[in-house]
């Protein structure tokens, strides 16, 4: 039997290369870095840059944008030395296509999107995968995921509300390709509790292959 590829797991809301480090260690295979204006978990693209270098290359590097233009994003992702960039917010598909051409974009959608049939139904342009989150990113509110089964776009990443206590259900039940989560992983806005973020990888990777998980 061929086994579908293992669950990826994004820490999200890095700001120190302390959590850069501690997110590695504990089997992350991506971390994200917020540069969006608003949120309070908000880094700098030299910090960031930081603690990319500090982790090495097989762990990818992930900048969060909202709202700001195509060429403030490519000049922080160059100056960060970001693997990927992650696009939230209502945006043009040109411009998400010409971001595309530069880094592979986790294009957010929320769950009105899918249930409308925006995102869901057609196979996203090159270099651009799907990922459904909240639609307060980062309120650690989880989604009804068994609502969202049928519309949930394969090879899609997941994110929204989850933490060590339900990563593990959500995979079995949407079957993502990847992971994320930030605010169920902190002690604090922007500030990692080391035992959770070691819960959650942990439970995400045991939670996988869906089809031979129980509960």
């Amino acid at each position: 039997m061929t086994l579908p590829a293992p669950v990826r797991v994004k820490v999200c809301g890095t700001t120190s290369v302390k959590d850069a480090v501690l997110a590695a260690e504990a089997g992350a295979d991506a971390l994200g870095f917020i540069f969006a204006p608003v949120s309070r978990r908000r880094v700098s693209v030299p910090v960031a840059r930081e603690a990319g270098l500090n982790v090495g290359p097989a762990v990818a590097r992930v900048g969060v944008f909202l709202g700001q233009g195509l060429d403030e994003v490519l000049r922080m992702a160059e100056g960060a030395r970001l693997s990927a960039v992650q696009l939230h917010g209502p945006l043009p598909d040109l411009y998400v296509r010409e971001v595309a051409r530069y880094y592979p974009v986790l294009r957010v959608l929320r769950p009105a999107d899918l249930l409308a049939g925006a995102g869901g139904q057609t196979p996203p342009p090159p270099g651009v995968t799907p990922m459904l989150d909240a639609p307060e990113p980062g309120g650690g509110v989880p989604l009804d995921w068994a609502a969202l089964r049928d519309v949930f776009p394969p090879g899609a990443w997941l994110a929204g509300g989850l933490g060590p206590e339900n990563v593990a259900q959500a995979v079995r039940t949407l079957r993502p390709a990847g992971v994320d989560a930030v605010s169920r992983l902190e002690a604090g806005p922007g500030v990692k509790a080391p035992e959770r973020v070691r819960a959650f990888v942990r439970a995400a990777k045991e939670a996988w292959p869906p089809e031979l998980s129980t509960g």
